[in-house]
């Protein structure tokens, strides 16, 4: 089951359906014109059932095999919203919506999905119902957990879930995946620390919450370094610092950090989250100072299930001969929530060089197209024999 040959002919609309959703990035929870689109094509395609307003602009399809005697739903996940970023491709196709971008590739993931389906619609050549999930806010505001809160796994009676990314750096067509944990999960904290101002020529009169705010900082890598377990996988990085003053010559009221914490194990989750509160506690108060923290919990850790990752490599391999095992990714990724309501895997494909995701010039390469629709119908054939 190489490439499809049905996809090489879609190309023009694929590339065209692609470009589109590019030149109309939409954030969040408000992906209206692209749900729009979404549910108009499935319908157009003949899919047997739309859903529309699931998690405010979710879209779930379904689509009966030839045979129906096996009552097995397959879900299909993509994602559809962009991010808050400028674009700088300088593409004909190029966002139309100033400082909103889709930097990670969710137009070509939606336009994958409508691939797959409207190649399943035609040839329906499995034994169940293949459920098409179209959802919102993967960047933030966890789209796929409202989406699973709504009741999406009963309501559809999905017993299994799959999703991919692009992944630009790594050989196009070429997949990579690993079972068990595989994203991270990704927690965010804001520190305030509050100090005493004053005049910058007698910080003998001040707490500087300037110079406690960098003690911080430093002393919060001892968590990694001294309190991680050397072989677990842990990231806190700490993104930026502001302080209430603007002047050269006035020391600070107050400092506010913010940052991330990003692990792999619930236990070292935890630990991490304790340690910050009590590095940063202390610390301040070895100035003078007091600090508040607000930890806010983020995504969990992404689990592959096991035997479903050995179905999701085959079929990888099958379509292009190349699935290697994927290291951990220390990014989020809020199919992690999919994962934790029913088995199911998540592949990453290769899209050849160029700028990274997230980065105001990356542009999805429309080249990957074929693969990634072409493993999606090998997922449902797969898991949906006649």
């Amino acid at each position: 089951m190489p490439v499809r040959n049905r996809f090489a002919e879609m190309m023009p609309d694929l590339t065209e359906w692609r470009r589109d959703f590019h030149a109309h990035p939409e954030l969040g929870f408000d992906c209206h014109r692209t749900a729009g689109i979404v549910a108009e094509k499935l319908r157009g395609f003949g899919c047997d059932a739309v859903h529309e307003g699931i998690a405010v602009t979710g879209v779930v399809a379904l689509i009966h095999g030839r045979a129906r005697d096996s009552g097995r739903v397959i879900g299909l996940r993509a994602d559809m919203d962009a991010l808050p970023i400028h674009e700088a491709t300088g593409k004909p196709y190029a966002s139309t919506r100033h400082g909103k971008m889709h930097a990670c590739g969710h137009d070509g993931h939606t336009t994958m999905l409508l691939g797959a389906a409207q190649y399943l619609a035609e040839t329906r050549n499995f034994n169940g119902t293949v459920a098409l999930i179209f959802q919102p806010a993967e960047e933030a505001g966890a789209g796929a957990k409202v989406m699973c809160d709504t009741g999406l796994m009963a309501r559809f009676g999905i017993a299994e879930v799959y999703a991919m990314h692009n992944r630009p750096g790594h050989p196009l067509g070429e997949f990579n995946i690993r079972a068990g944990a595989f994203y991270a999960a990704c927690d965010e904290f804001r520190i305030t620390i509050e100090g005493k101002g004053g005049h910058a020529a007698k910080p003998h009169m001040t707490c500087d919450p300037t110079l406690v705010a960098s003690h911080v900082i430093l002393a919060l890598q001892s968590v990694a370094s001294r309190n991680a377990d050397p072989t677990q996988n842990i990231v806190l990085s700490v993104c930026g610092m502001r302080t209430d003053s603007e002047a050269f010559n006035v020391i600070a009221q107050r400092a506010a950090l913010r940052g991330t914490i990003r692990t792999h194990d619930a236990g070292l989750r935890a630990l991490a989250a304790e340690r910050l509160r009590a590095i940063t506690t202390g610390t301040a108060r070895a100035f003078g100072a007091e600090a508040e923290i607000e930890f806010l919990e983020g995504y969990p850790v992404m689990v592959n299930h096991a035997h479903q990752t050995g179905i999701a490599r085959q079929i990888a391999l099958d379509v292009s001969g190349q699935c290697l095992e994927a290291g951990y990714n220390m990014g989020g990724e809020d199919f992690a929530y999919m994962l934790e309501e029913r088995p199911g895997a998540y592949i990453v494909l290769g899209a050849g060089e160029g700028p990274g995701l997230h980065h105001p010039e990356y542009d999805f390469n429309d080249d990957i197209m074929p693969y990634g629709c072409s493993w999606f119908v090998g997922i449902a054939e797969n898991r949906l024999p006649l």
